[in-house]
């Protein structure tokens, strides 16, 4: 019997770490993702010198039915190869043409989490890195010595 519950007690905490890391995974994946979107999202500001409207949406990354102007089909490519309009968690993603947060001449692009519910901590955000990059770059360590 107390061998059967050392068992029991082994494999729960086996169960746990694995099921840690799959939600690990699933949101490195998502992040990779979002990384392939903001990657198509620059693109598309390159040849059309703005990012997608809130009404064009992400969609207009993989199909040129959205754009709200049909001349611009001329300029249009695919700026991503298939249609991503879900994150790992089926949720959809979540753009904004103009940023609430930090530089208002970019984006904002979101996923939910998780938990598909906006505004909680396991969002992922494009603005959450820029916040972090600021905070981790140490400006004093960057100055050369007598510079």
């Amino acid at each position: 019997m107390i061998v059967i519950a050392i068992i029991l007690a082994l494999a729960s905490l086996i169960g746990i770490a694995v099921f840690n890391r799959f939600g690990e995974a699933q949101e490195n994946i998502t992040k990779i993702q979002m990384k392939t979107v903001e990657d198509a999202l620059e693109s598309f500001r390159l040849d059309f010198n703005r990012y997608p409207t809130d009404e064009e949406g992400l969609n207009v990354l993989w199909s040129s039915t959205n754009l709200e102007n049909p001349e611009d089909e001329d300029k249009w490519s695919p700026y991503l190869e298939s249609p991503s309009p879900n994150d790992q968690w089926d949720n959809p993603w979540g753009y904004r043409q103009i940023s609430e947060y930090g530089d208002e001449t970019k984006y904002d692009l979101w996923s939910y989490g998780p938990d598909g519910e906006e505004g909680t901590d396991d969002d992922i955000t494009s603005w959450s890195e820029l916040d972090g990059a600021e905070e981790s770059f140490d400006f004093e360590s960057s100055v050369p010595a007598g510079g």
